[in-house]
């Protein structure tokens, strides 16, 4: 498959760990093995979901080559290199590319933020030193700053820059942007409670928590959708809503982990400064989970 054909359910994986706070890797392998089995599209570690500000740079290269060679090639791994350093998201890109990663996630500069040539350059620098495609990350909620329509525009024609993942929430920003998708730039919803909204506006599918833990109903959504059939896909959608929720009651990955741990995918084991659920958003969490039958 040409990574550029990508549409469908990627899941943003969690990195699970052991009560040491060390990779589990025996449950990560099983996590990879549970999404090809589901018929989820791609996977991507090392995402905001996989905690990859907390992991040293060794940890992260571990575990892209423990995906990459875990999937062995039957379906795409994206590789999240974000960094506030351009240098730092050039040299974890390179190295990602070189482990066998078919493609890069790349976020804004959080924090520093940088203005608009900056944010450009940014982005820019890593396209143009790497030789699979890029995916823009978009998420100011998470980062403080935004990639402005401007720049979207002006990266969307860097040949080596495949798409973006948009996760403003805004609605009115996927509008703003949406007149760049094509043969050679895609949209991926970034929120898993407005995808087949962004859908809707030409988005190819969505880079998803929720897939973490209905991985096959995540994928049935999209392709529904891709399909035709817009109905089940809003079924789909709407009916998932009480868990999506309930998996962003607390800040992204703390209810996902705590959901793969109910489910027995996983230990509930985070690095500071995330912590377990309270327990009053764990009660509620379970409740959802029960809701859409994935525990007793």
């Amino acid at each position: 498959m040409n990574i550029r054909d990508l549409q469908g359910s990627i899941v943003a994986l969690i990195t699970p760990f052991n009560e040491d706070g060390s990779v589990d890797f025996e449950a990560l392998g099983n996590l990879v093995d549970m999404h090809l089995a589901a018929g989820t599209d791609a996977i991507l570690p090392l995402g905001t979901t996989g905690e990859s500000s907390t992991m040293t740079h060794e940890e992260d290269d571990e575990v892209v080559r423990f995906v990459v060679e875990r999937v062995a090639g039957r379906i795409p791994v994206i590789a999240g290199s974000g960094s506030n350093s351009t240098q730092t998201m050039l040299e974890k890109s390179l190295s990602f590319q070189k482990l066998g990663a078919d493609a890069l996630l790349l976020i804004t500069p959080y924090y520093n933020k940088s203005n608009e040539e900056g944010i450009y350059q940014h982005f820019k620098t890593v396209a143009d030193a790497v030789d699979i495609p890029c995916i823009l990350y978009n998420v100011p909620g998470r980062t403080g700053c935004s990639i402005s329509v401007k720049n979207v525009e002006r990266l969307a024609a860097h040949p080596n820059i495949m798409g973006i993942k948009e996760a403003s929430g805004s609605i009115s920003y996927a509008n703003d942007i949406a007149h760049l998708i094509g043969p050679d730039f895609k949209m991926f919803s970034g929120n898993d409670d407005m995808v087949v909204p962004l859908m809707s506006l030409g988005a190819s599918g969505v880079i998803s928590v929720w897939a973490n833990v209905q991985p096959a109903l995540v994928h049935e959504m999209t392709c529904a959708f891709l399909e035709g059939d817009i109905a089940r896909a809003r079924q789909i959608q709407l009916e998932g809503l009480p868990l999506v929720h309930a998996l962003f009651c607390e800040v992204n990955p703390i209810p996902v982990k705590e959901a793969c741990a109910q489910m027995g995918l996983c230990e509930a084991n985070y690095r500071l400064p995330l912590v377990p659920m309270a327990d009053a958003n764990r009660a509620r969490l379970v409740e959802a989970l029960k809701g859409a039958g994935l525990v007793d």
